[in-house]
């Protein structure tokens, strides 16, 4: 079994650091690498591979300097995407090791074109795609990508811990609750929610078995999620439910 921890980087993102026994690791999304560094020197960690989800700058922004301390790192990441310096471009389909352990590569586009996610040993690393009780934001590509990326993710295992890269989780929890304001198991979650970050503690990961329960995106076929959008759409097709609630979402 691996070993994950969060390292905060800006306002609410997280790097995670993926570490095996004998002090190697990999990160996922280091957006900055000042606190990657901090932490490796403080955990005497050498850093072996750097996982990269998408483009978007804070996810990519501390490669070059990580690149420099560390040359021989492999840094992989989505090959349809303007990553610098990637050392190992994969796609949805490919599998990469990690310290023992294989990691499927998913396509999951949507936020952006190309992006990916990583699962292996009962874990995700999906980036800007599933969040805690929400998902990504559609800027480069469709609806439709984006929900059929979100259906890949729902099918795997449900003890599946997601390692998503933001701390979002209050903001998406007060939309889920517009959404379904009588979920019992969301208002349980949300008082979670609200003792976790007083304590400054992550939410995350999550597990998919609890976002199935949570998720309004997930739960797109559930007759509470469909009467909430029934003012903004009069299909009840679960792509349509979809793009209604993250429409809403948008505006929210």
């Amino acid at each position: 079994m691996l070993d994950i921890k969060s390292i905060p980087a800006f306002n609410d993102n997280y790097i995670w650091l993926i570490k095996n026994s004998d002090q190697r690791c990999a990160v996922v999304d280091p957006g900055d690498a000042a606190p990657v560094l901090e932490y490796l020197q403080q955990h005497d960690l050498s850093l072996e591979a750097i996982l990269i989800t998408h483009h978007h700058n804070d996810h990519i922004g501390g490669i070059a300097e990580l690149v420099r301390q560390f040359p021989e790192v492999d840094v992989v990441g989505p090959a349809n995407e303007p990553v610098p310096t990637l050392t190992h471009p994969v796609e949805g389909g490919d599998q990469i090791e990690l310290f023992g352990e294989i990691f499927f590569v998913l396509g999951l586009e949507g936020h952006t074109l190309g992006h990916i996610g990583y699962v292996g040993d009962g874990k995700l690393f999906c980036g800007d795609v599933l969040f805690a009780a929400g998902c990504g934001r559609v800027f480069e590509g469709t609806m439709e990508q984006m929900h059929t990326s979100l259906s890949k993710l729902a099918a795997l295992p449900e003890e599946t811990e997601i390692y998503c890269a933001h701390e979002y989780t209050a903001s998406n929890v007060a939309f889920a609750l517009a959404v379904e304001p009588d979920n019992e198991q969301l208002q349980q979650f949300r008082d979670e929610v609200i003792r976790l970050r007083a304590q400054n503690q992550p939410t995350l990961p999550t597990t998919l078995r609890r976002e199935k329960w949570i998720n309004p995106f997930l739960r797109t076929d559930q007759q509470t999620v469909i009467r909430s959008v029934a003012t903004r759409t009069q299909q009840t097709d679960s792509l349509a439910i979809f793009t209604a609630l993250r429409e809403w979402k948008n505006e929210f």
